[in-house]
């Protein structure tokens, strides 16, 4: 038995210490890989499709300040000053779940990043758990300016286009530091569903969605960093 906790207790640690370098290493190394990518890929080729993958790194100093603004707007309008967590919108989420409402996605910016960065897309309580994990850890390493950064380099935003300079230049012919104010709110509008909704050809929903946001962007505070 002292053999076996010795064996855990060691797991465990090397663990804790791996996730600590990768979360430093990740604060100053532009993250060109994700796990995500890696599903999407080898999805595209089990099912025979042609494999596209448009993914390129820029800083957030040449990214439009209207997308921060219209993913805040969209995602997570409390960023700036919660520490990883809105609570408040999990415990909707919750009631709404308990009382058979459609579910609704409570997770953060900073959750998402989390997600997208260092695990597996799922709804296992295990990975629950470890996105909790890697939020704290990059809420406290990393600071919100490098939080955004990274989410806008990294998330979704079409079929095989991943981060903003990629979306920018695939549906708008133009770098992402160019985007307007209403291009970046339906960028935003299809994240929920970037594979179905597509932000070179907004459907009509999707437009609403843009007004709605753009609404919204006017009402938050702007997002600046220090």
């Amino acid at each position: 038995m002292k053999r076996i906790f010795k064996w855990v207790r060691n797991i465990i640690l090397f663990l804790f210490l791996f996730s600590i370098l990768q979360v430093v290493l990740a604060k100053y190394v532009p993250v060109y890989i994700t796990p995500l990518m890696v599903i999407r890929t080898i999805e595209q080729l089990r099912t025979d499709k042609p494999v596209k993958l448009q993914h390129k790194w820029v800083s957030i100093d040449n990214i439009s300040p209207h997308l921060p603004q219209a993913v805040v707007a969209s995602e997570d309008n409390l960023f700036l000053e919660h520490s990883g967590f809105d609570f408040k919108q999990i415990e909707i989420a919750r009631k709404d779940a308990e009382e058979g409402k459609r579910a609704r996605g409570a997770s953060t910016i900073s959750q998402q990043t989390a997600k997208n960065v260092f695990l597996w897309h799922g709804r296992s309580f295990v990975r629950k758990g470890l996105e909790a994990y890697y939020t704290v850890l990059i809420e406290l390493v990393w600071g919100k300016k490098r939080i955004m950064e990274v989410y806008l380099n990294s998330i979704e935003m079409g079929e095989g286009v991943y981060g903003a300079e990629a979306v920018a230049q695939a549906h708008f012919n133009k770098p992402a530091k160019d985007l307007t104010k209403e291009e970046s709110a339906v960028i935003a509008a299809t994240l929920p569903n970037p594979r179905r909704f597509n932000s070179a050809k907004p459907s009509r929903y999707i437009l609403k969605r843009k007004d709605k946001i753009l609404s919204l962007m006017d009402k938050i505070k702007p997002v600046k960093f220090d």
